[in-house]
């Protein structure tokens, strides 16, 4: 068995990689001392047991440390206390018995010892937190990794199905974060199920742009998300977190004394910025979505061919380092709002990122159903007539200054030559089924690509960085195969007893485990919400989207497992009741789909005498959206003006209707699934029971409690005493009794 570690300390001695001269060496190494004798006289003065060790690179030391079972307990009394005062319910109450044993699930363990350490001097903790100033050679607190778990896991991923590993065990593992991410995956991919049946009948069907699908959809995407609400209700009654934030410990850049309205002022602050950014992203969205639409469609100059890559590749070059820029705002800017928690601090910032994500997933579908389609020849004529025919005569103005008269006629031709000037061919350059191949490859060769992305990438790039460094092939758990060359420390244990090369195999994972990245939950949610919204706002373009997303489901549990277990540290543990900022999204994605399924249905719909004809390929569908948009919107600015009004009218009305269903589906949901559950009730009686103790070891009475109360006699005298004494009634009674 290795040493027990419950946290381990990422210790940075010496910058990696820096460049410094003898003087600041050894000013950095007087540092370094001071506060590595400050770091392990702050554990151990503090009950626990602390020992450095060499890390991976030089300048690196991992401070182990354990907690005794007397600071443990002390800990588990504490929290119990804080439970209490602040109406968490609980599943045991605060005793005076410090030797009262407590089974732990490891996840709480960890969870404690390392808010002990890493939480503020406020809040009774230690205040080694990574990043202040004066634990500024602290890079992270983090926690190891249960390998006899994660290779249980791995194997029924490979064998079984992954949820024969109960969310029980998950939670237990990697605490409440972890284990309702995977228990929301789990049922938003079971919900998908009835989507993507419905889609597969409508599809093969040959109904494009049904309007019976989309209320369906609607219906469905209400339902999953209300329940979902009351699931977390649920779970967090039976998990004994919820109201879990009113415990939550403070963020140490937390400003006690800050006004509530200036912190309010500075969230406001950030719209303007946001709204920059996303006009920003939009005009380069737009640029190059009228590229690739238009303008490499109408080029037959030379190179044609590569030109068509011109969108992918400004893409590739322009928005992920715009997204990277806001990112990096959106934190400096949510780290000014001072936020007291890092709950909120977290909420903010995923609903700043979210927004110009889920802009950059969707804007490229608003553009081309709601701008391509109906309008695709009259932008492709607009580009034909005014920008093609400007950069013609500035390409023959220089040709004629340049090559005289005559070579200036040739010129002009061949100007001319470089774009497609015949409208008619230009019509048949619009692609029919460009909506479907968007759908197709958002929902298919994109989730095929994130998954190598988060998956098979990092296990090549870490398998090639170890055989750069002479140490063979190394998986996520430390294990290596092939000639390894590394020297070791004069500390190391170098005996060949069984304890020396235990030790040695520990400290190998351990070291690889630091050099891996932290796992962030935020990009997992990220995946699933956005996928959501192409399930919910456009698979009426493609009703075969949901059946899709199902698939990909199938495969993301497993590889979000493997990416912890293999590819991530071990998430810490985090006490949490809620998805946090995800569940609003989805509501908003789901009022938002109201308006584009109408929208999309109104628009696209083909008319009811030629439905019987359509067949289940993309092309004949979208041939028949044309027609359609022909058939409904005749030549003339006045008639697209009273289309384009007509599908904002229907719209908004079935907006409003979004309210009323989402209103009848809350209240049916809420009667049927918690009111009077097992949940509600043991969270009632709990409560009940907790309150109940309280006044009883108050020397209270408790409701329902029958108390004899011992008459005192005494010496005074009632003049009304008499009175008191009387009873006529059942005198009377009886009288009545004799009488009949």
């Amino acid at each position: 068995m290795p040493p027990h570690v419950d946290v381990v300390v990422v210790f940075r001695a010496i910058q990696k990689g820096a460049s410094l001269s003898k003087e600041q060496v050894r000013q950095n190494a007087i540092k370094a001392e001071k506060q590595y004798s400050k770091l392990i006289d702050t554990l151990t003065r503090a009950g626990l047991k602390a020992v450095g060790r060499r890390g991976e690179s030089q300048g690196q030391l991992l401070v182990m440390v354990t907690c005794p079972q007397n600071v443990l307990a002390n800990l588990i009394h504490c929290e119990r206390n804080s439970d209490f005062l602040y109406g968490l319910p609980m599943s045991m109450l605060p005793s005076t018995n410090e030797s009262e044993s407590v089974t732990l699930s490891p996840a709480e363990r960890i969870r404690l010892v390392h808010g002990f350490i890493s939480s503020t001097p406020e809040d009774r903790g230690l205040g080694i937190i990574p990043g202040r100033k004066e634990w500024d050679l602290v890079e992270s607190v983090m926690v190891l990794h249960n390998h006899d778990f994660n290779d249980h896991w791995i194997r029924l991923w490979t064998r079984h199905r992954i949820a024969n590993v109960e969310l029980e065990q998950i939670r237990d593992q990697f605490g409440d974060s972890v284990a309702l991410y995977f228990f929301f995956l789990t049922a938003y991919t079971r919900a998908l199920i009835f989507p993507a049946a419905l889609g597969a009948i409508f599809y093969f069907s040959g109904k494009p742009y049904s309007a019976l699908y989309s209320t369906l959809l609607l219906l469905w995407s209400i339902a999953f998300v209300e329940w979902w609400r009351l699931q977390e209700r649920i779970l967090s009654a039976r998990w004994c977190t919820r109201g879990s934030e009113r415990v939550e410990k403070r963020r140490a850049d937390h400003i006690p004394s800050f006004p509530w309205w200036k912190q309010e002022t500075r969230m406001l602050a950030s719209i303007p910025v946001i709204l920059l950014f996303a006009t920003i992203l939009a005009v380069i969205s737009t640029g190059i979505f009228v590229l690739e639409a238009f303008v490499t469609e109408l080029y037959k100059g030379p190179g044609h061919r590569y030109v068509a890559f011109t969108p992918t590749v400004l893409f590739s070059l322009l928005v992920p380092q715009l997204l990277a820029m806001y990112q990096k705002h959106a934190s400096n800017f949510t780290d000014w709002e001072n936020h007291a928690h890092q709950s909120s601090h977290s909420s903010s910032l995923s609903m700043k990122v979210f927004t110009l994500s889920a802009m950059n997933s969707y804007l490229g579908l608003a553009l081309s159903a709601f701008v391509y389609v109906p309008f695709g020849e009259s932008v492709m004529h607009f580009v034909q007539s005014h920008l093609f025919t400007e950069f013609n005569v500035n390409f023959n103005v220089t040709s004629n200054l340049g090559a005289g008269r005559g070579h200036g006629m040739k010129a002009s031709a061949a100007g001319l030559s470089l774009w497609e000037s015949d409208r008619s061919n230009a019509r048949r350059k619009l692609n029919p089924s460009r909506l479907q191949e968007q759908m197709f490859a958002f929902t298919v060769t994109n989730q095929v690509v994130d998954t190598f992305m988060e998956i098979g990438l990092p296990y090549i790039l870490r398998a090639v960085e170890s055989f750069r460094n002479g140490k063979g092939f190394r998986n996520g758990s430390g294990k290596g195969h092939g000639k390894k060359k590394r020297v070791a420390f004069d500390d190391e244990p170098v005996g060949q007893d069984a304890h020396g090369r235990e030790e040695r195999e520990f400290l190998e994972r351990v070291r690889s485990e630091v050099a891996l990245p932290e796992y962030d939950v935020f990009t997992d949610y990220s995946e699933m919400v956005t996928q959501f919204g192409y399930v919910a706002l456009w698979s009426t373009i493609w009703p075969l989207a949901p059946v899709m997303a199902l698939l990909n489901n199938y495969v993301e549990a497993r590889s979000d497992a493997f990416k912890i277990a293999v590819h991530t540290r071990r998430p810490t543990p985090v006490r949490t009741d809620t998805i946090g900022p995800w569940l609003e999204s989805l509501s908003f994605l789901t009022w938002l789909s109201a308006l584009t399924n109408s929208a999309l249905v109104y628009l696209f719909r083909p008319p009811r005498q030629q439905e019987h004809e359509l067949g289940t390929m993309m092309n004949a569908t979208v041939t028949e959206e044309s027609q359609h948009l022909k058939h409904h919107r005749p030549n003339g600015l006045a008639a697209t003006r009273e289309l384009l009004m007509s599908a904002l009218l229907i719209a908004l009305l079935a907006s409003h209707g979004y309210l009323v269903i989402r209103a009848a589906v809350r209240h049916l949901l809420n009667r049927a699934i918690w009111t009077g559950s097992k949940e509600m009730k043991e969270a009632e009686r709990a409560e009940q029971e907790m309150k109940e103790k309280y006044l009883t070891s108050l020397g209270q009475c408790a409701p329902g409690e029958n108390v004899t109360l011992e008459r005192e006699m005494t010496d005074e005298k009632d003049e009304w005493a008499s009175f008191w004494t009387l009873d006529e009634g059942m005198a009377d009674i009886e009288k009545m009794v004799k009488d009949a």
